[in-house]
């Protein structure tokens, strides 16, 4: 039991040494995320509609 102690007690202290984003930061960096897996999302969709479609002028 005494490691799992240390062992949360060292993540405590270690968490207190990272330099968190600021509001902006942060705001700037969730926008860039949700743009960026809405493109993801839209680039592939389109590429599996262009597939479907190209699979059903091949088979039918």
């Amino acid at each position: 039991m005494g490691r799992i102690t240390n062992f949360f007690g060292d993540v405590g202290r270690e968490m207190k040494k990272v330099s968190w984003p600021k509001g902006k930061e942060l705001t700037r960096y969730t926008i860039t995320v949700i743009a960026t897996v809405v493109f993801a999302t839209v680039f592939f969709a389109i590429v599996d509609l262009g597939i479907s479609e190209l699979v059903r002028l091949i088979i039918g």
